[in-house]
């Protein structure tokens, strides 16, 4: 496979990873894909700031943000983000230390 295609074959994943999240399972929290995956939409979407910094493009966090949420996180908020019990935020402060926390 050559590198463009690779390249359109990765980004097409991309999007359709962050249109499944926005539009197909906006129910799933951040704090299960952390505790679970280890990363979030909020990790999405520094992932796609950083990319942009790298290339020399000014992207402010709230502007990866509305990228990845297809709205402004505030607004994502209030509609779909709950309360999170005890465990769910215990679980979550060990997925955020080894997984956020630890740089590669």
């Amino acid at each position: 496979m050559d590198d463009q295609t690779r390249l359109e074959l990765e980004a097409a994943t991309f999007r359709a990873l962050v249109h499944h999240l926005m539009d197909k399972r906006p129910d799933v929290q951040n704090i299960d894909l952390m505790n679970l995956g280890g990363f979030c939409r909020n990790c999405l979407s520094r992932w796609y700031q950083e990319a942009a910094a790298e290339r020399g493009v000014d992207l402010t966090k709230d502007a990866a943000r509305e990228i990845v949420y297809g709205m402004p996180y505030a607004e994502w908020v209030s509609r779909h983000q709950t309360e999170a019990d005890e465990g769910k935020t215990a679980a979550f402060r060990k997925a955020f230390a080894e997984n956020v926390g630890k740089k590669d």
